[in-house]
C-alpha cells in the first residue's frame, strides 16, 4: 500500500522548487539510499519536498499521474517529480516489462504533460551494482535524480511553463 510522508516542516528556500518524490520500496534498503541521495541533494538546493512511496517501479508512472489528475485544473502543487527505486534482473522476462514500462510511463509524462521528473529507477544485473550505484559515498543516483529533475524545473520556469500541459494523443 502506497504511503505519504511529508518532509520538513520547512518551505526551504523563496522561489525554491517544490518537488514531489515517488519512492518504490520493493528493495527496501537500496531505496533507502537513493531517497538519502535525493533528499539531500534537494536539502542543498533549498528545496521543499514530499514523498510517496509505491509497491515497485512499476507503480511509480501511475502515482505521478494520480497526484497530477488530483489537481488538474489547478496550478500543481510539485514543481517537479523524482522518481527512484531499483530492478534487479532475475531469471525471466519481468525485468524487462518492468524497466521498459517504468521508463516509458514516465517519459509519456514528462512529454505529454510538460512535467518535470529526474528519472531515478537503476536498472542492474544484481544487488552488488545497486548498491554502487544508490549509495551516497559511491555513484549517488538519487542526487542525480535530483539534479536532472531541477534542471528541467529551470528550463520550465525559463520559458514561462508552470502549469501541466496536455499534447494531443
Amino acid at each position: 500500500m502506497a504511503r505519504t510522508t511529508t518532509s520538513k516542516p520547512s518551505a526551504g528556500k523563496a522561489g525554491a522548487p517544490h518537488v514531489l518524490i515517488v519512492e518504490s520500496r520493493f528493495y527496501d534498503h537500496i531505496s533507502d539510499e537513493l531517497l538519502k541521495g535525493a533528499t539531500q541533494a534537494l536539502e542543498a538546493a533549498g528545496c521543499s519536498y514530499e514523498t510517496i512511496q509505491v509497491p515497485g517501479a512499476f507503480e511509480v508512472p501511475a502515482a505521478i499521474r494520480i497526484v497530477v489528475e488530483a489537481t488538474h485544473g489547478v496550478k500543481q502543487p510539485f514543481d517537479g517529480y523524482v522518481a527512484l527505486g531499483c530492478v534487479i534482473r532475475g531469471e525471466t522476462t519481468h525485468y524487462d516489462y518492468v524497466c521498459g514500462e517504468s521508463a516509458r510511463g514516465l517519459q509519456e509524462l514528462a512529454i505529454r504533460y510538460g512535467l518535470a521528473i529526474g528519472y531515478g529507477i537503476l536498472t542492474v544485473e544484481n544487488e552488488a551494482q545497486a548498491l554502487a550505484r544508490a549509495r551516497v559515498t559511491e555513484k549517488n543516483k538519487g542526487r542525480d535524480a535530483v539534479n536532472a529533475c531541477l534542471a528541467m524545473v529551470a528550463l520550465k520556469r525559463k520559458y514561462g511553463v508552470d502549469r501541466v500541459i496536455e499534447a494531443g494523443p
